[in-house]
């Protein structure tokens, strides 16, 4: 007599719970980056942000891990503004600049789209700052951040400029990504917009003559 074998279930899934799930999760998000940034991360809980999104921290706690992860997923939501599983690089805005065959007006491409960008995340990045000093988790992600995922798109971009004309005195594409690196941080951004009151359009117009000043091989 041959063996039996149980037929595996099928699996269900249920387009109204996904959308309800979907809507809870960006609830939760929502929430969670309104009180990181006005009460700062220590003072941000998952009770409080429980709260405001109307479930239990046991949910929030399932859906991100820890305060940590949340705070991981608010910023990987406000570098992209939506919760499409695209890169940042390959996006419209820097494939634009990939795509366009002159130096300079890449640079003040770029430029635009990294002032955007920073006037979006600063906030939250001043957030992550504050968590970095009192959450090894938060610390570890600010240096995958800075040390890793930001370089390297400075890396990407250098060689995007490289390959459309050389750059200034003959600088290495690696020496390029470091001069790009620092004028772009969120750290130059706060003291221009922050310390010394600029409005976005003036960090916008020192951003993009800076990079055009400091790479651009082409006058």
């Amino acid at each position: 007599m041959a063996d039996y074998v149980k037929p595996p279930r099928r699996s269900y899934r249920s387009p109204a719970r996904d959308a309800r799930a979907e809507a809870t999760r960006r609830r939760i998000l929502d929430s969670a980056a309104q009180r990181f940034v006005q009460h700062g991360y220590r003072a941000a809980t998952v009770e409080g942000i429980a709260a405001d999104s109307e479930v239990s921290a046991k949910t929030v706690y399932h859906l991100f891990g820890s305060k940590a992860g949340l705070l991981k997923q608010v910023i990987d939501v406000a570098f992209v503004a939506d919760d499409e599983a695209i890169p940042l690089l390959d996006r419209a805005g820097p494939q634009q600049v990939k795509a366009e065959p002159d130096q300079r007006r890449q640079i003040q491409l770029s430029a635009r789209g990294t002032a955007e960008l920073l006037e979006r995340i600063r906030e939250i990045d001043d957030v992550l700052t504050q968590a970095a000093a009192v959450d090894p988790d938060a610390a570890e992600l600010r240096n995958d951040i800075e040390l890793r995922q930001r370089r390297e798109a400075m890396r990407v971009l250098a060689g995007w400029l490289s390959e459309t004309g050389p750059l200034r005195d003959g600088m290495t594409v690696d020496h390029a990504a470091g001069i790009l690196w620092v004028l772009t941080s969120p750290e130059v951004h706060r003291l221009y917009r922050k310390h010394c009151g600029w409005s976005a359009d003036q960090y916008a117009a020192w951003l993009t003559a800076a990079m055009l000043d400091s790479i651009a091989g082409t006058r």
